[in-house]
């Protein structure tokens, strides 16, 4: 059923969330709804991705599932995130009043609890302060527990409002049935103090937490930031402001000096200097004039004009490039789903060790045997948090694919930049990738036996090269167009497919191609001339022949330069020990010189594109982690087949689709950036796991009173409640140091 229809994948803001277990249920709420394919929950982005059938469920019905486990979904999709934002924003300062209301109150029960205890009415006082603390600026903790368990579920908030309770239950009977334990010879302690500090500490740690968490999307709002609001749109009325989500396809925009580009557009009037670095990196402004492309987020520099709107909304290069960071943001590494599950099951198993630290304290505890075991089991409920675990993952990936966003390195999946570090393979496409893709004459080189002048000759090779569609063709034309060469009439055309083209001139037949054409039609060349092709090809130089019907009468070469840092970025992968292999569709000659050139000593030349895939196959056959990087249609199979796919941002829009990660300055000198951003993520995310983990292994055990054989020590829930707060804070602390490290 499900196969048959149309599939739809969108990102709806979350609110509610508190840890990991939160996320494993919006998760699995929505994954069992009818009509939803996947469900993808990322904590720290606060968001879920859904891939659903749209013809079977709506998002209003997933929304209904989420809020019924006391959860929201925000399904508007042109303001989600705003709104969302807002909604966090608000949250947060109600938690921070909340936070310095129960602290406030917090202090004078410590101080009571700590020096004080023996005063009359000690403990009616600390009931007095601790009650708001708990159900009045604490309330969410219980609300949110009790919405779970209805759900027979279990979260962050189940273990604080059980801990906190039972410790404040067990402190009000003592308050008001004292005698029940003198009559046992027993003290009765009240731990409202614990209660209250737990609390207290939780909301700290929540509130550093959502602060960290929200320097982790500061790369998105840096995106965001680059669009305008408002756009002056013109008309036949005159030139007035409008909201940006007015603009059309077609609508002529104003752009004044120093203004941001609103939308993707084209120059039809005026001319400035624009700053595209946002996009290319360079920081040297570009020139623009009529006909020249713009693009949003941009920065006019000096000079106005106006432009035509080509691409609006979500259609522009910026839009896009919001859209790569915020998809990767919230998609999941491998490692995380590992996390994800072991999250899924860590509450009621933390529940589970409580309750058999409290029937252990019981059966072997001696003479305050109910007293310390209910401590252990408070204890043991505060310590054992999942929110450190749950963090541990998406923070760094949330840190690590803002900071390739902000060096140009847009990363489409969170895979890709787990993988990245183990490339020991990489294969490079020639044309737009190690060079600039523009082809371009060098050369003009005439046989020395001419009968028609030059400027004649020139004139029937710009006719013959006019109707192609070849790019070699448009390097010759703008060559000679530059030259003011004026085109000559020409009759009975023909194009050779492969080879070249063939005309008549004032009754003569002439030839422009490839040396195919040269040997089928029996043409002679002279050898001053043979001897220049052959100096031409070994300068990785294409040459074009220029013939009548006896011999050639000229050869045109034209080079694809390399880029200029190209060679610095191959012998940058060399010494960290990658492989690295060039493939091209061009001839042996120029794939050789070119290799020579940048120190590339493995190279194929006259690849398919089919045949460029098969290499990836067989090198991955051989163990090896293999990166692909290309720019063109022709490159779109081995992208897709690689362990790791990288598009040049310049290139094709299939080649950009397909990859797992663009660059979008074009420079291969960002490889070398990239794979080491894979390598810190990884490393960070590693040494976040590895706190969480030890920290509960280590916490969980003390807290259960393992140490009180041996030496006395019983963890107080006040400290654990602390050391709980701290882990979160720790691990998203951890993350956010990628953002000061150094990619070169």
């Amino acid at each position: 059923m499900a196969t048959t229809t149309s599939l739809e994948t969108e990102i709806f803001p979350v609110i509610g969330m508190t840890c990991a277990s939160c996320a494993t249920s919006v998760e699995s709420m929505i994954k069992a709804q009818a009509g939803v394919e996947k469900s993808e929950v990322n904590y720290a982005t606060q968001s879920v991705k859904v891939s659903f059938h749209p013809d079977i469920i709506q998002p209003e019905s997933f929304q209904k599932a989420v809020q019924d486990i006391g959860y929201d979904l925000i399904v508007d999709l042109n303001s989600g995130k705003e709104k969302q934002e807002a909604l966090q924003n608000r949250n947060y300062q109600t938690l921070k009043n909340h936070f310095i209301a129960a602290a406030a109150l917090t202090v004078p029960i410590v101080v009571i609890g700590m020096f004080f205890m023996n005063i009359r009415f000690a403990n009616y006082y600390m009931l007095a302060l601790s009650t708001p603390v708990l159900f009045v600026f604490g309330k969410n903790f219980f609300i949110n527990a009790w919405k779970q368990a209805s759900n027979k579920k279990a979260n962050m908030d189940t273990l604080v409002a059980l801990s906190t309770g039972i410790a404040y239950l067990f402190s009000l009977f003592n308050t008001f049935f004292p005698e029940f334990w003198h009559s046992r010879g027993l003290h009765p302690h009240v731990y409202f103090e614990a209660a209250a500090v737990v609390i207290v500490f939780i909301m700290l740690g929540k509130l550093l937490e959502e602060r960290a968490k929200s320097n982790t999307s500061s790369a998105i709002k840096k995106l965001i930031g680059l669009q305008p609001k408002t756009v002056i749109r013109i008309t036949d009325a005159g030139e007035n402001e409008v909201p940006i989500e007015d603009v059309r396809i077609g609508d002529r925009i104003l752009v004044r000096s120093g203004e941001k580009i609103p939308v993707d557009g084209k120059i039809y009037q005026g001319d400035s200097y624009v700053d595209e670095s946002m996009i290319s990196g360079e920081p040297v402004p570009v020139s623009k004039k009529v006909d020249d492309s713009v693009l949003a987020g941009t920065i006019n520099q000096k000079g106005s004009f106006r432009f035509i709107a080509a691409k609006v909304g979500s259609e522009t290069m910026l839009a896009q490039i919001i859209k790569l960071v915020q998809e990767a943001q919230g998609s999941k590494a491998p490692v995380q789903k590992l996390v994800d599950k072991i999250a899924g099951i860590f509450v009621p198993i933390v529940i589970g060790i409580a309750l058999i630290s409290l029937i252990a304290w019981l059966v072997f505890g001696g003479e305050n045997a109910f007293t310390q075991g209910l401590l252990a089991m408070v204890t043991v409920l505060v310590i054992a948090c999942p929110c450190a675990l749950g963090l541990a993952t998406p923070t760094a990936l949330m840190v690590g694919i803002g900071k390739g966003a902000e060096n140009g390195i847009l990363i489409k999946d969170a895979e890709a930049l787990e993988a990245g570090y183990k490339v020991t393979a990489i294969i490079l496409d020639k044309t737009g990738t190690i060079t600039e893709g523009k082809p371009t004459v060098t050369e003009f080189i005439w046989d020395s036996n001419l009968v028609l002048d030059k400027q004649t000759l020139k004139g029937i090779l710009l006719s013959l090269e006019q109707p192609s569609e070849h790019p070699l063709a448009a390097a010759i034309l703008h060559n000679l167009k530059s030259e003011g060469v004026v085109a000559t009439t020409i009759s009975n055309y023909e194009s050779v497919t492969g080879k070249g083209v063939k005309a008549l001139a004032d009754g003569n037949l002439f030839f422009a191609g490839s040396h195919k054409m040269l040997t089928d039609e029996q043409i002679a060349i002279s050898d001053t001339l043979k001897t220049q092709v052959t100096e031409l090809q070994h300068q990785a130089k294409t040459v074009i022949y220029f013939a009548d019907k006896n011999q050639v009468l000229a050869i045109v070469a034209i080079a694809d330069k390399i880029k200029e840092n190209s060679q610095n970025a191959i012998e940058l992968l060399i010494k960290q020990g990658i492989e690295v292999y060039m493939l091209t569709g061009d001839n042996y000659e120029t794939a050789a010189a070119v290799a020579l050139q940048t120190g590339i000593k493995n190279y194929q030349a006259e690849v398919l594109p089919a045949d460029k895939s098969d290499f990836v196959k067989k090198l991955q056959s051989e163990g090896k982690v293999v990166a692909m990087i290309g720019d063109g249609i022709n490159d779109s199979l081995a992208l897709a087949q690689a362990d790791v796919s990288i598009a040049m941002g310049k290139g094709s829009d299939i080649a950009i689709d397909v990859a797992k990660i663009t660059l979008v300055s074009s420079d291969l000198q960002q490889v070398s950036k990239a794979l080491k951003l894979s390598k810190l993520t990884v490393k960070t995310i590693r040494q976040n796991l590895f706190w969480a983990f030890i920290y509960n292994l280590i916490g969980i055990p003390i807290a259960a009173g393992l140490l009180y054989p041996i030496n006395g020590f019983l963890l107080n829930p006040m400290i654990a409640g602390a050391a709980m707060a701290l882990s979160s804070v720790s691990v998203v602390g951890n993350s956010l140091r990628l953002k000061m490290a150094k990619l070169v």
